[in-house]
């Protein structure tokens, strides 16, 4: 898959947060980006692929060097706000942006300005 597509992938994951929750993460959906990050880690060739309970991944990335160099270890956070639903997303590519407006939804009529 490639890295457009990749990404694509996961902005349509539902990873929408819940304020009102005393678990981590928040919401049990969140999850399904994680295990989706671990699976394609593992497709990859990292080792030591690892998903825990919260929902952390982690995963280790073998040097194609024999210098003695510390590990790169990747962050990120992979939850979206609880006051935009997360469902149904559908990401797309804006080609030869001309600096105006981006209708995000033409039913609203809502714009987005950059």
């Amino acid at each position: 898959m490639d890295l457009i597509k990749r990404f694509l992938s996961y902005t349509a994951v539902d990873t929408q947060s819940d304020e009102n929750s005393n678990t981590v993460p928040s919401t049990e959906k969140q999850k399904n980006l994680a295990r989706m990050l671990k699976a394609e880690l593992e497709g990859m060739g990292l080792e030591d692929v690892v998903m825990d309970d919260m929902g952390y991944v982690y995963a280790t990335l073998p040097a194609n060097t024999d210098e003695d160099i510390p590990v790169i270890g990747f962050i990120s956070h992979m939850d979206t706000s609880p006051s935009m639903s997360g469902k149904d997303v559908k990401p797309r590519i804006v080609e030869n942006y001309d600096g105006g407006d981006i209708i995000l939804n033409a039913e609203q009529g809502i714009r987005a300005r950059t």
